[in-house]
């Protein structure tokens, strides 16, 4: 699962991407290739399981991110970060918010829905040429030798060009399976899930104003939008206790930290959700895609869960918070065993019963 995050220059990509990971990119140093990796999930619901067993070991789940080089003429003209995004799950469009004279904007002045536009025009242009040129080739091969799959291929192709040329992301398009499958090989970047995330400074951070004015084209685009500022997170980002994070916030009266706001709409965007494991020894948190049984659930575990899955005992993380003990749980009937044809739901708190 990798999480790409991109950018125009000077958008505090490099900022965030720090702050996520903990990995801090060298200075002047310029990016060729996407630089890699690993951020924490933000859960607060993981931190309450955590205080409540105190286990020896706490083990929060994960996402891969990437950091993709800038987004300048040059580098898109190049074309080699057009493989890079496609080669993502998910993608975080970074965008400048923040008005700050020492820091230069590309087009010298900061206007996020016009950058928005321009970097989505450029992910269309991508998609829609590519798909021009195998059009051309698939022409071109059923003039020697008619096949049927190539036929199907080049009709989709075709509705896909349409529906591109009227600058709409191909994530708006319904495709059937046998479609999907047709293309499953194909670099489109517009097909991935896309979550902007609006970089403002620390004194509109409690304004919903620009979320607002974008909430009509995250509908209309079937995007995620959020706002964080990457500054005030790589401040919180040094902070040595969980208790001065919490004071940190509660004096900008931010409610949730960015960083996990983030973090679940990357969750949310790649169609995963969380589950959790606990014991006095470990509370660890799993991501599965949603809809999956307790059986999946029970091979994200380990492959013999699976294979010797007998049972799962399940508690809700709502209900348990309101008891804090799992004796309290049995006794209130809230200590539930599903079977197979169970479905896990985002916060389940699971022990799988199994034998090998």
């Amino acid at each position: 699962m990798k999480v790409g995050i991109i950018g125009l220059p000077q958008t505090g990509k490099k900022t965030l991407f720090t702050s996520l990971s903990g990995y801090e990119p060298p200075e002047h140093v310029e990016l060729k290739k996407p630089l890699m990796g690993t951020a924490d999930i933000r859960d607060q619901r993981f931190n309450s399981l955590v205080e409540i067993y105190a286990p020896r070991k706490a083990v929060p789940a994960k996402i891969d991110m990437a950091l993709l080089p800038k987004l300048e003429k040059e580098v898109i003209v190049k074309g080699d970060i057009f493989k890079d995004i496609a080669d993502m799950d998910t993608i975080c469009h970074v965008v400048r918010a923040f008005e700050d004279a020492s820091v230069y904007h590309v087009d010298g002045s900061v206007n996020p829905l016009r950058d928005i536009d321009t970097v989505h025009a450029e992910l269309i242009l991508h998609d829609l040429l590519f798909v021009e040129t195998r059009l051309e080739r698939i022409e071109s091969n059923l003039k020697k030798l008619k096949d049927e799959t190539q036929q199907k291929e080049k009709a989709l192709l075709i509705k896909m060009k349409e529906h591109l040329e009227q600058e709409r992301p191909l994530r708006l398009m319904e495709l059937a399976p046998d479609e999907n499958l047709l293309i499953r090989s194909y670099p489109f970047i517009t097909l991935k899930q896309m979550v902007v995330v609006l970089n403002v400074s620390e004194n509109s951070l409690n304004s919903k104003d620009l979320l607002q004015s974008l909430s009509g084209k995250c509908t209309t685009d079937k995007m995620e939008a959020m706002q964080v500022s990457a500054k005030v997170e790589s401040e919180i980002a040094v902070l040595e206790s969980e208790e001065e994070r919490r004071e940190f916030l509660q004096e900008l009266g931010i409610r949730q930290p960015a960083l996990e706001q983030l973090t679940q709409l990357c969750i949310k965007a790649l169609g995963q959700i969380s589950f959790f494991t606990v014991s006095n020894n470990e509370v660890r948190q799993w991501l599965i895609p949603q809809g999956s049984s307790a059986p999946e659930a029970a091979g994200a575990i380990h492959s013999d869960l699976q294979r010797g899955f007998i049972k799962a005992e399940v508690m809700k993380y709502n209900e348990f918070m309101e008891h804090k003990n799992e004796a309290e749980m049995k006794t209130a009937g809230k200590f539930y065993l599903k079977g197979k044809d169970y479905i896990v739901r985002d916060g389940d708190i699971i022990t799988i019963r199994f034998k090998v």
